[in-house]
This record gives structure tokens, C-alpha cells and sequence, in this order.
């Protein structure tokens, strides 16, 4: 007599390779799209590209890139415009908190503030570069309003290129998260929010004790996608706007990539700042993983 078919307890502890078989193809379509590239780039990182074949050089690209200035620049750079992360967050949620409540005019509030999201980033970076320009829209309405002494070429001066950009990000993040944030809204039990409402609980208290709690996984989801976007997806800003000037001014870590792999024919340094900016990714995100259950446990 078969051994499984005597005992259930055998039985149920019978492993078949059958559904292993069913989920390959999906492995190997996401390894081959995210799994083989990102070995390929730490591999690239451990070579010497100027020389035929290339050659292994171990970890000499990495000191190297630990050497440049231009890299601890480009890198701090991001970091400042991590700030750009809490500023649209906020602005996304009280935003969304007011259309929500169907003030006069929402549904046209709610289109405007989506506008600047599905636009193309290169028609953002050419239409802000004029706006922002000595004789742009920005000045005139500084003028307009009695501040046309502190106008400026904004994109062009030093202290004022990145900032600049910032706002950029954040105009454009902004709507994204407001859609987000409205269609959790909206799916919330309005009886929660006029019982409270009832109680005498004030707007400020509500939007503290019910609704952030609510949208707490979604706020989660904002923040990790918008510190992605920081660290990686602003390339094209700057492109755009400044191509990271005046001088070294505005280069973020993926325009010293670009610097370096097809000015500089320099592969091995732009595989290596790759590979850290993708440390720092991971690192940030379960940084802000963490700290959504800690925020979790709060509430």
C-alpha cells in the first residue's frame, strides 16, 4: 500500500512541482525585465570600458567616483529636493480634503490641479524655462504686484536654479496625489466624518484623528512613489530647464550618469553611481516603510 495514499498527514505534506511550472514564464519575463539589467549594471561597475576586451578591475571604478566632487554635488542635490516629498504631500492632502467637501467649482479645481500631472515633461521643462526667464510670465506678475524689484533670470541664477526645478516637481507632482488621495476619499463612509462632525469635532481635528488615518496606506504609497521620483525620474528637468547649469549647479545624480557615460565616455564610473543610487533608493524606501508601521501603531 502506498505510504501517502495510509497516511493523510504524509499526504497533505506531498510537495508537486506541477505549479512551479505554471509561474516560470512569469519569473522569466520579470527577471529578464528587472532582475538581469540590475546585475548587468553592478557587473558593468567592476569594469574598465577604455580598454579592449574590457577588463576586470575590481572595486578601483568605485574609489574613483568616491574621489569626485561633481558626485557628492550631484548626490546632495537629490537630497534637497527629497524636501520637495513632505511639502507636496501636504498640499496633495489638503487639497483633495477641500474638494472634497464639493466646495463651488470642485470638479473644475479637480481637472486643473491633474493638468499639470499628464503633461509631457519636456513641454513642462520648455514652458517653465520661459516663464521663469527675465522677461517671463513669473517677473510680469511680480511686477504686477509691486515686487518687480527682486526679479531675476530664476533658472539661471546659482542660489535660485534648483529651487526653480523644485517647484517645478512639485506643481506637477501635486495632482497626481490629489486624484489619489480624493478616490480614498471618496469611498470613506461619510458617516464617519458627520458623527464626528456631530460630536464637535473642528476641521483641523477631523483631518488629524479620521482622515489621515484613513489614507494612511495611500499617503504611504504617495511618499515611496515621490522619493522614487526624486532620486531617479527628474532627469528630464533638468534637461530641459538647465542641462545642470549654471555650472554644477543643478546636477542630480542621473544627469552625472549621463555626464559621464556619454560625454565623458566613462561607463564603468556612470554604472558605478547607478549602482549607488539604487542602494540609496532601497534604502530610502524601507526607511519610509518603517516608518509608515510606526505611524500605523500612533493611530
Amino acid at each position: 500500500m502506498n505510504r501517502f495514499a495510509a497516511n493523510p498527514l504524509l499526504q497533505a505534506r506531498r510537495f508537486s512541482l506541477k505549479p512551479l511550472f505554471y509561474l516560470l514564464p512569469a519569473f522569466l519575463v520579470i527577471g529578464f525585465i528587472y532582475i538581469y539589467p540590475v546585475v548587468e549594471v553592478c557587473r558593468f561597475s567592476l569594469l574598465d570600458f577604455l580598454k579592449t576586451p574590457r577588463q576586470f578591475v575590481g572595486f578601483r571604478n568605485y574609489g574613483l567616483v568616491f574621489q569626485d566632487e561633481r558626485f557628492y554635488q550631484s548626490l546632495f542635490h537629490n537630497v534637497l529636493l527629497l524636501l520637495n516629498v513632505p511639502i507636496m504631500s501636504t498640499i496633495a492632502l489638503v487639497l483633495a480634503v477641500v474638494i472634497n467637501d464639493h466646495v463651488h467649482g470642485w470638479k473644475v479645481y479637480r481637472s486643473l490641479v491633474l493638468t499639470p500631472y499628464v503633461m509631457p515633461i519636456v513641454a513642462i521643462g520648455f514652458a517653465m524655462s520661459n516663464f521663469f526667464s527675465l522677461n517671463g510670465g513669473f517677473n510680469q506678475i511680480l511686477a504686477m504686484v509691486g515686487l518687480g524689484f527682486i526679479k531675476k533670470q530664476w533658472i539661471v541664477d546659482p542660489s535660485w536654479a534648483l529651487p526653480t526645478i523644485a517647484a517645478v516637481i512639485i506643481w506637477r507632482q501635486t495632482g497626481f496625489g490629489v486624484i489619489l488621495f480624493l478616490a480614498r476619499l471618496s469611498s470613506m463612509p461619510e458617516e464617519i466624518i458627520e458623527a464626528a462632525r456631530i460630536d464637535g469635532a473642528g476641521w483641523w481635528r477631523r483631518f488629524r484623528k479620521i482622515i489621515i488615518p484613513e489614507l494612511g496606506t495611500v499617503i504611504e504609497f504617495f511618499v515611496t512613489l515621490n522619493i522614487i521620483v526624486m532620486l531617479s525620474q527628474i532627469f528630464a528637468f533638468v534637461f530641459v530647464m538647465t542641462n545642470g547649469g549654471p555650472g554644477y549647479k543643478t546636477w542630480i545624480t542621473e544627469f552625472y550618469i549621463y555626464k559621464e557615460a556619454f560625454h565623458y565616455n566613462r561607463m564603468g564610473h556612470a554604472t558605478v553611481a547607478a549602482v549607488i543610487l539604487l542602494i540609496i533608493t532601497v534604502i530610502f524606501i524601507i526607511i519610509s516603510y518603517r516608518y509608515r508601521e510606526k505611524l500605523a501603531e500612533e493611530y
